[in-house]
Formats: C-alpha cells, sequence, structure tokens
C-alpha cells in the first residue's frame, strides 16, 4: 500500500508545547522513512530590530541552540530534516508560506501554547489561524502526544465529504494495523435511510483496506459526543473534517474541529476537505 502522506511539514517554536508535535512527526518520518521537512518560525520586525540590535542577536543566538536541539533528536532517530527558518511578523503566516512553496501534504503543529479560558483561545491564535488557512491537512499534537499505536477514530456525517473522511481514516488505520472507530453524532434517535446507506458504504470502505471497524451513533452535542466516544475507546488518534460543503462543514473551522482539537488529550488530524481535482485524500 503506498504511503497516504509523504511531504511532511513540522511547524515549530521549541517549546515545551511543542514537544508532542515534534515527537510525533519524528516518529512519523522515521516510520515511513521520510526525510522531515521543518519550518523554525521567528517573529520579526526589522524597525524594531534596528533601534535593538541586542535584543534581535539574542534571538538569533536562541535560534541557533533550538535548531541543534532539534537536529539531534532527529538524528538519534535516524531522521534526515531540511530545516528552514522563516522570520516575520506573523509565524502562522511564515509556516503556510513555507507549507505551500513545499507543496505539503501534512502540516504537524503544537495544539497551543499557554491554556485559553475562551473556545477560540483552545487551540491558540497562531495554531487557529493555521487551521483555517491551511492549503493541505493538519496534525495537531498536545505536549505529551506520540506516535499512534492503540485506534483510529473518525467522525463523519453521510454524504461525499463523510464518506472521504472515513476512507482516508481507514486508509490511516491500514497503514499501521490498527482499528477504526466511526462516530456519528446525530441531534435526534431518528435513524435515516441516508445514514443507513452511509454506515453500509463505511463499512464496505473499512472492509475494502482490511480494517476491523466499529461503528457508534451518538446524540447530543458534536464536540461533546466525539470526545466522549474517544475518551471511552482504545484510540489515540482523531479523524474531523476542517472544511466543507454542508452548513456543518463550514461550522466545522470555528466550531466543532476546534473545540475537538482544543480539548482532545490525543492528537486529532484535521482533514481539509477542499482538495484540488484527483487528489486521493
Amino acid at each position: 500500500m503506498s504511503q497516504l502522506f509523504t511531504r511532511l511539514l513540522l511547524a515549530t517554536e521549541h517549546t515545551e508545547f511543542d514537544a508532542g508535535a515534534e515527537a510525533v512527526a519524528i516518529s512519523m518520518a522515521q516510520r515511513c522513512q521520510l526525510p522531515l521537512a521543518m519550518v523554525l518560525p521567528l517573529v520579526s520586525n526589522p524597525e524594531f530590530e534596528a533601534l535593538a540590535p541586542d535584543i534581535a542577536l539574542r534571538a538569533e543566538q536562541e535560534a541557533a541552540v533550538k535548531i541543534a536541539e532539534i537536529r539531534a533528536k532527529a538524528q538519534a532517530q535516524g531522521v534526515a530534516i531540511d530545516l528552514r527558518v522563516r522570520r516575520g511578523e506573523e509565524p502562522y503566516q511564515e509556516i503556510l508560506a513555507e507549507a505551500r512553496e513545499r507543496d505539503t501534504e501534512l502540516i504537524i503543529v503544537r495544539r497551543r501554547g499557554k491554556r485559553g479560558f475562551l473556545a477560540n483561545l483552545l487551540v491558540g491564535e497562531m495554531v487557529s489561524k493555521v487551521l483555517a488557512h491551511a492549503p493541505c491537512h493538519v496534525l495537531f499534537a498536545p505536549r505529551d502526544a506520540h506516535m499512534w499505536n492503540q485506534g483510529v477514530l473518525v467522525a463523519a456525517e453521510p454524504g461525499e465529504l463523510g464518506l472521504r473522511l472515513v476512507k482516508t481514516a481507514a486508509a490511516i488505520a491500514a497503514e499501521c494495523s490498527l482499528p477504526l472507530h466511526l462516530v456519528y453524532v446525530t441531534a435526534s434517535e431518528t435513524k435515516s435511510t441516508a445514514i443507513a446507506d452511509f454506515l453500509v458504504e463505511a463499512q464496505a470502505a473499512a472492509l475494502q483496506l482490511g480494517v476491523s471497524l466499529k461503528i457508534e451513533l451518538r446524540h447530543g452535542k458534536a464536540y461533546t459526543e466525539i470526545l466522549a466516544a474517544a475518551s471511552g475507546s482504545q484510540v489515540d488518534l482523531l479523524v474531523i473534517g476542517s472544511r466543507g460543503d454542508s452548513n456543518i462543514g463550514r461550522a466545522m473551522i470555528g466550531g466543532v474541529a476546534q473545540k475537538v482539537i482544543g480539548l482532545s488529550e490525543k492528537p486529532v488530524l484535521a482533514l481539509n476537505l477542499i482538495r484540488k481535482p484527483g487528489d486521493n485524500a
């Protein structure tokens, strides 16, 4: 089976909050024997730096230490890295620019810095903007995250986009020889023909890849039920949609997706459902 993601980009500032993203990215590259691209964004303001060159010099020295530490961590696991430092006023813009230049398939980034109290700060301002504007899929990792080895959970709804979510999650599960858990959250307990047909298609997609599929229907708030299902299952990777043409798809960026990413203690893969014709994932 061909590898699902081959062009990885780790975005890190090498803080304590980036530890999980770094660990997962290096493990993914090692497992799939892939080179790992990295971007280290540095906040830079030329006018300020001209007035305070000592501060700019200190930032460069700190960056050099971080780069050496990251290289040593990757080398210890036999992973070749291509690390670039990008300077700009907005770190998220530098991350996205790097992703576009490299034609990245998957950005791997921390979930947040310090915990915020508002919902839109659950994933941090920088990370939230990466989610909203990324040209590709994004994997968000809490600082204690590790490579998944138990199971994959996908949250999807009936329709073409939902089936694409299931197929991609099944491919991830197949790559790692893991079971797949499908959760569909409804507002009521009514089961329509569309739901039944979708579940049959999901089962067929998993079976085609040799993946064991568990299906669970839950009722209530989407993000609450997704997190409850993950907590009560042997899974250590969540897969959700971040874009889409349906009303739920459009709401995912600021609503369900952001809450799931911000509150999950496990890595969350947000799939960009607006893909170019011919894309497989």
